[in-house]
């Protein structure tokens, strides 16, 4: 079993690269500013660097993502970094980070690294006696890019770890949002009670991204939307929507609450899939000629349980969209046809609950109403941002990453629920539809409306300042 006793160093292997650069540095300096980071952070990487030079990658990496740096704390940060320069096949490279621990004997290790090293540097870390007490290894996401490469991928890491050891970190689940979905659920009587079939007509998920492929042609044309976020990020958003009350606070229990909502959804139906690609996709460096990777995926998922039967879960994400935003909506039944209504005046329009996730987390209820002083129904908004009401909240790496060290699982993916979510969408891998070009600052092909079909609907995105 696992110890989950706070470590008390940080080794993250790759600490060069991309994703330090972008997320992590920036994270571990905002954990310091908090008075959460208390152990030495020991970077990795094959790069020929004295710690000077990491300590000058920490700074400019957190200027870049617009951070203004508090010279007070970055000292502190600063003082914190160690670095270990070595190739990760050679064992030398996990002596020389034996030493960089020296009497410290519960590190968490942190790979920000390709899956394909996975197992080579877990094996390593293995033969050099450093997780053999139980300690934690987080890794980076995708794992795998269909069924059988998440098995696979799994068998190799049981090789050295035990699954309470892993840590698959999924930053989607570091969001404010998500946390907040939970509670607004079942901390409100006014809410749990009508989250059901009875009361709901269909469920909207939206990630759109403004941006397109950009620099990442060469990474993102083997991969696409479906693999990219709906496999992890959207279906762990799903859970959060479709999950039961857990029983307990505790990891095990809340996984299994969400594998319970995985489980309970059917195999991808290929006919309620529309994939797209925004025009000029393949002039981008990297993309294969006549591409057929799609940089717009949705679909229609069904959950099968006694809450969730016939109300359709909608699925969408794409890029080159007008806004970014990433959201949840629950779009209600249309209320019974009301004697007091004017025959004249529209049918009132069913009622909504936005849970915006990204980029500012807020929630938004949508009712009709009537002034004494208009005739007909009008809409009325009445919208939150958890900004205002509590300041800004941590980044999603920021709650990742100190979950991680203090030992706490529940915002990470545990096996069974990474191979149900592929369960679900390999139909959709096997058999793909054809692809759709979309225009730029569009929300995708217009075939994607027939997912709808019965419903009503997709709904125009609850958009910031709106």
């Amino acid at each position: 079993m696992t110890e989950t006793k706070p470590a008390d160093a940080l080794v993250v292997f790759g600490i060069t690269g991309d994703l330090a650069r972008k997320m992590t540095f920036r994270s571990l300096y905002r954990l310091e500013r908090r008075g959460l980071l208390d152990l030495p952070v020991i970077g990795v990487a094959v790069e020929d660097w004295k710690v000077e030079q990491l300590i000058d990658r920490a700074r400019s990496s957190i200027k870049e993502t617009g951070e203004e740096i508090d010279e007070e704390v970055f000292k502190r940060f600063a003082g914190r970094l160690q670095y270990v320069s070595g190739d990760f096949a050679d064992s030398a490279t996990y002596d020389r980070v034996k030493q960089a621990l020296g009497k410290l004997t519960n590190p968490t290790f942190y790979l920000e690294i390709p899956p394909s090293l996975f197992g080579k540097v877990i094996g390593a870390l293995n033969s050099a006696e450093l997780l053999s007490a139980g300690q934690r290894v987080v890794v980076e996401k995708p794992f795998g890019h269909d069924l059988v490469s998440a098995k696979a991928l799994a068998a190799e890491l049981h090789k050295d770890l035990d699954e309470s050891q892993l840590y698959r970190i999924d930053h989607y689940l570091g969001k404010m949002g998500l946390q907040e979905i939970l509670y607004l659920r079942f901390a409100n009587t006014m809410l749990e009670p009508v989250w059901n079939r009875n009361y709901i007509s269909n469920v909207q998920i939206t990630m759109a991204e403004a941006v397109g492929v950009e620099d990442r042609g060469h990474f993102y044309d083997p991969v696409g939307a479906l693999r990219d976020v709906v496999v992890n990020h959207l279906l762990q958003v799903l859970t959060a929507v479709a999950m039961e009350a857990p029983s307990g606070g505790d990891a095990e229990t809340l996984k299994n609450a969400k594998f319970a909502v995985l489980r309970s959804i059917a195999d991808a139906d290929p006919k309620h899939y529309v994939r797209g690609q925004y025009e000029g996709y393949l002039s981008v460096d990297g993309v294969a000629p006549g591409s057929q990777t799609e940089t717009y995926a949705a679909v229609r998922l069904e959950v099968e349980n006694w809450r969730w039967a016939g109300v359709p879960f909608l699925i969408r994400t794409g890029k080159r969209m007008p806004v970014k935003q990433t959201e949840v909506r629950l779009v209600f039944k249309h209320p019974p046809k009301l004697a007091f209504i004017p025959m004249h005046g529209r049918r009132p329009e069913p009622s909504q609950l936005v849970i915006r996730i990204d980029p500012v987390t807020g929630v938004q209820t949508i009712l009709d109403a009537q002034r004494a002083d208009e005739p007909g129904a009008h809409a009325v908004h009445m919208d939150m941002e958890f900004a205002t009401q509590g300041g800004e909240a941590p980044t999603p790496y920021e709650v990742l990453l100190h979950a991680a060290m203090i030992g706490d699982a529940t915002a990470f993916t545990r096996q069974d629920s990474v191979e149900e979510s592929w369960r679900i969408l390999q139909p959709l891998l096997d058999s793909p539809p054809p692809i759709h070009p979309y225009a730029v600052d569009t929300w995708g092909p217009t075939d994607s409306d027939k997912l709808c079909n019965g419903f009503g609907n997709w709904k125009k995105p609850w958009l910031p300042g709106s």
